[in-house]
């Protein structure tokens, strides 16, 4: 990979999805991307880029699947999750009774454990018979999805939950050895393909909406539009979670920091 080869790489992505990939990231995007050389029957990096530019439809998304980082688990930053009882149920609880409407966005959910981490955390407390409840779900890799789909998890992706947890919200198959997520959690969750730099379809408000480890990846200006976009679309009062390593920048005034990444956006 020639460092022109690099420079048009890192360009495409940031200019399709504001991640910004520094030299570092080099030898990563050559492994990842070797694999589509490979499958391709590609000689070099030469050939890769023109094979990208002029088979877009066809590549692009084995391109960014390629490139996106997926690392993540159930009950990640179980603090959060924590919050969610302590501050967020109750107070959804004390609404007016003709407000039975809750909605939760996992945005860059990877491959569902942090969205079915939130439905099993809410869902004891707000009955599909009378709560209109859902969590929307969207990633740009198309793999990631079609994995959180099947709702179907390794014995090795639940380790370190509570047993009882585990019990209440999967289903084990003996003969595979892998737990799959239980119908009425998954069905609370709808998964689409979304890239967080182009138009949005949602159109109505969210309670809370979690972007962890999803920012750290673009500069200042990318993060800081995808913020305020966030804020528009969220309830009065409502809660945005980001990862461990992520904060707001000074130039953010539409949240109030709550701690541990938690903001709640103002009125």
């Amino acid at each position: 990979m020639t460092s022109a080869n690099f420079e048009f790489i890192k360009a495409l992505v940031y200019q399709s999805s504001g991640i910004v990939l520094g030299l570092h990231k080099k030898e990563m995007v050559y492994s990842r991307l070797s694999r589509r050389l490979r499958v391709l029957k590609l000689s070099d990096f030469d050939q890769y880029c023109d094979y990208l530019s002029n088979h877009k439809p066809e590549e692009f998304s084995h391109f960014i699947n390629a490139i996106t980082t997926n690392l993540t688990s159930f009950f990640r930053e179980r603090h959060h999750f924590d919050f969610l009882k302590s501050t967020l149920i109750p107070r959804i609880l004390s609404r007016s009774n003709n407000n039975k409407r809750i909605r939760i966005w996992s945005a860059g959910c990877s491959s569902g454990e942090e969205a079915y981490s939130i439905a099993m955390t809410l869902a004891p407390n707000f009955p599909t018979q009378k709560w209109d409840f859902k969590i929307l779900a969207t990633d740009l890799d198309s793999n990631m999805l079609a994995k959180a789909k099947t709702a179907v998890y390794s014995e090795q992706a639940l380790q370190g939950i509570d047993p009882q947890q585990i019990r209440q919200g999967f289903n084990l198959n003996k003969r595979t050895k892998q737990y799959k997520v239980k119908p009425d959690i998954q069905n609370l969750v709808h998964f689409r393909r979304l890239n967080l730099l182009e138009n949005w379809p949602m159109r109505g408000t969210f309670d809370a909406i979690f972007c962890r480890n999803v920012v750290i990846y673009f500069d200042n200006q990318t993060k800081n539009n995808l913020i305020r976009r966030y804020a528009q679309l969220l309830e009065p009062h409502g809660y945005l979670f980001l990862g461990h390593s992520e904060t707001l920048s000074r130039e953010i005034s539409e949240f109030n920091p709550l701690g541990h990444t938690i903001y709640q956006r103002k009125e």
